[in-house]
């Protein structure tokens, strides 16, 4: 190869490499913020954790309260699906009480409310579950905006704790939580609303290699 030509190669392939580098850097996505896990993650032992949290087994009334529904999937920060991904969630019921001896709260507990499941992402990184819209929790003057606390956890990732909330929600904007995060950061911890019939959300995860 004579000397300008591989000068030219070589100018080349460094500037095609210093984009390529540029370009996986613009597409890498943040990953979700992490939160507090808060004071009520679930002690008392239950066997029913499974994805439909409207119902507990062995009993056959239905949770109170507005029905949701929440698909999501498990990405890393190129967007890629991740299977496999164990998730852990639990929440207020539709009174804002958690089913946890520590809950002193006056609100009353549901006794059809499954309130705590472990599932996993499947294909793609799909997961789905059924709930009811949490109320929010707390006394008149201190409320939490209605959430859905969250552990994702998967070897070679970092471990995430979060909280999901719930778009245009009026109590948003007086959450000391919600309200300390920047405009991206609310973007990246709030659903989708996807479906007023049946009430569906749509949640994306976006984890970190570790």
């Amino acid at each position: 190869m004579k000397t300008q030509s591989r000068r030219n190669f070589l100018k080349n392939s460094l500037i095609a490499t210093a984009a390529g580098v540029f370009s996986n850097k613009v597409l890498a996505q943040s990953p979700t913020p992490s939160e507090v896990e808060g004071p009520f993650y679930p002690i008392t032992p239950q066997q029913d954790k499974d994805f439909d949290l409207t119902r507990v087994e062995g009993k056959s009334g239905r949770a109170k309260g507005e029905i949701i529904h929440v698909k999501g999937q498990v990405v890393n920060q190129n967007l890629e699906p991740i299977e496999g991904v164990t998730i852990d969630l639990w929440q207020a019921n539709s009174f804002g009480k958690y089913h946890h001896p520590h809950d002193n709260s006056d609100a009353p507990v549901d006794e059809h409310f499954q309130s705590w499941a472990i599932i996993k992402s499947g294909e793609q990184g799909r997961f789905n579950f059924i709930s009811v819209m949490p109320g929010a929790y707390g006394h008149p003057g201190f409320q939490r905006t209605p959430h859905i606390h969250l552990k994702i956890s998967k070897l070679g990732y970092e471990p995430l704790l979060t909280q999901m909330y719930f778009p245009d929600h009026p109590l948003n904007k007086r959450d000391g939580l919600f309200r300390r995060r920047t405009r991206e950061e609310q973007k990246l911890m709030t659903a989708t609303k996807i479906s007023e019939q049946p009430l569906t959300f749509e949640y994306r995860i976006i984890l970190e290699a570790v």
